[in-house]
């Protein structure tokens, strides 16, 4: 293996490189490793992936980026930078997804957190629905419905609806009360004998 005073072989490409693409290595004479730094970055990622398949587990492909770009590891789609949230903490300073897997991801989340279901068993219980909500049977099905005391899923109701139901504080006897009062029930007079009208309590 020839060296030289400006660069030296690398025993894995064999290509006579600077001395500053090797790394150093104090255990051998001349205090830099055999192989350069992408040979030995190269042999690093196959002894990677070679471990972890033989764990079962799937390795990514490296992608190549065009500059002022980012992969999104959930879509795989390759967006401009302008796609991403902000994170001061990431290296690149970019959220690890795109806007859009973040917007329908954080859907999912709230829904598997504040109600225990999934997006498919809520469009399972919509479809049951015929797509549309369960109490004014007009609008569409889009606000997921649940008792709050137990906080068991009723249903799923358009926006009207719910809110309804919510102002009402989720109370039967409102409802009804409501109900009677939409019927004229609860503010016409009652006629007890003729011309004598009893006015409600």
């Amino acid at each position: 293996m020839s060296e030289s005073v400006e660069g030296k072989v690398c025993s894995g490409c064999k290509r006579e490189l600077p001395l500053g693409s090797f790394a150093f290595d104090r255990n051998r004479a001349d205090g830099l490793q055999v192989r350069c730094r992408e040979c030995v970055a190269e042999y690093g990622a196959t002894y990677y992936r070679r471990r972890q398949e033989a764990l079962g587990k799937s390795v990514r492909e490296k992608v190549e980026v065009p500059s002022g770009h980012k992969l999104c590891r959930s879509c795989g789609e390759i967006k401009p930078q302008s796609e991403w949230h902000r994170n001061s903490s990431a290296s690149d300073g970019l959220s690890t997804r795109c806007k859009a897997c973040r917007a329908v991801q954080g859907r999912a989340g709230h829904l598997k957190r504040k109600y225990g279901i999934t997006e498919a068993e809520r469009d399972d219980m919509v479809a049951s629905q015929a797509g549309v909500c369960t109490i004014c049977l007009k609008a569409p099905a889009v606000h997921v419905d649940h008792c709050h005391e137990t906080g068991r899923v009723r249903g799923v109701l358009c926006f009207n609806c719910n809110a309804a139901l919510g102002l009402l504080g989720d109370d039967p006897d409102a409802l009804r009360r409501a109900i009677a009062y939409l019927e004229g029930n609860a503010w016409k007079p009652t006629l007890v004998a003729p011309g004598v009208y009893q006015l409600p309590s």
